[in-house]
Order: structure tokens, then sequence, then C-alpha cells
């Protein structure tokens, strides 16, 4: 984790004070949040008008609103991924609203479902299951959050929660078969 402490470093020192220090921090983490929004809107339904950069920049003005002292990058990403779900979420709720009971913006959650039965999944709902989830069992929740829509790793979702790789393993199993089940349910 060679790289880890310089974002953690400029991340502390942004919060520490030092304005510039986020300028110096956005161009090394700009290219893994716009590769995490990609990942999304490649699993998006075709013609979806929300675009990767433009999630990207709406959770940069939110980021730097936000009061957090930054623990570390794995810390950072996990705040970053809670806050382009909430832009997904809010886009598809806005979308579906408009168009008056159509259908909501759907992706693809191959790493949430278990078995793919249902290809594609209505955002909205899944945000449904994942905050009934989060009653249930608050820590696989952000464990499907931080996986899933953070991009991070078994090892940096590990870090964030405190806990062993082999739990966000385990537990991720459990969440995603849980939410499999929720999710068809809801059909």
């Amino acid at each position: 984790m060679a790289e880890d402490f310089p974002i953690t470093q400029r991340l502390l020192d942004w919060r520490m004070g030092r304005p510039e220090a986020l300028d110096e921090v956005m161009p090394q983490v700009y290219e893994t949040l716009h590769r995490i929004a990609q990942k999304y809107m490649r699993q998006e339904n075709r013609g979806h008008t929300l675009q990767p950069t433009a999630i990207v920049s709406e959770a940069y003005i939110k980021l730097i609103d936000a009061d957090v002292d930054w623990q570390n990058r794995a810390h950072f990403f996990a705040i970053a991924a809670r806050i382009m779900r909430r832009i997904l979420v809010d886009h598809a709720k806005a979308k579906h609203r408009n168009k008056r009971g159509g259908s909501a913006t759907k992706i693809s959650i191959d790493e949430v479902a278990v078995k793919q039965a249902e290809p594609e999944v209505d955002i909205v709902e899944l945000d449904l299951a994942l905050k009934r989830l989060a009653e249930l069992d608050e820590r696989k929740s952000k464990i499907v959050e931080l996986h899933y829509f953070g991009g991070l790793k078994y090892d940096e979702t590990a870090e964030v929660l405190q806990i062993s790789a082999a739990t966000v393993d385990r537990e991720l199993r459990m969440a995603k078969a849980w939410l499999h089940k929720a999710m068809k349910e809801s059909f």
C-alpha cells in the first residue's frame, strides 16, 4: 500500500485546513471514481442519460462538502461509494417520476445476485432491499455497498469495517443470498 500513504496524507492535510491538498489528491482518486462510475453505466439500460463523468462530478461536489475525518484511502472510497449510490438512486427515482409509472432505471447486479435468475434489477428496489438488510444486519449491508458500489476489494472492505477478509467473504455471500431472495419476492 505504498500509494495509499500519499492519498491518506493528502486527505488528512485537507481536513486539517490545507485546501490545496484536495487539488493534489483529486487527480489520484478521479481515475478510480470514474472507473467505478463507468462500471455502473455499463450495467445500465441503453439510452441512459446519466454519464460517468456527471456521476463523478456530482460525487466530487458532495465529497468536498462532506464533513468527514478521513481515516485512509479505503475510507474515502467507502464514503464515495455511498454518495454515488445515492446519486444513482435519486436519478432513478426522478426518471421514474418523470415517466409517471414507467419502469425505473435498471442495473445488472451480477455481483449481488447469487444466481443470475434476473439479469437486471430495478435500482430503486435494490436500494429498498439494502435498506431492509441494513435494518436486519447493518454490517452486511455496508459490505455490499462497499464492495459493489465502492468497488473495494475484500481486504479494503475488511480494513474499513475492521473485520477480517474471511468475514467479508462469508457475510457478502450471505448478503447476496438474502438480497437475491428479497428482490425475487418483491417482483
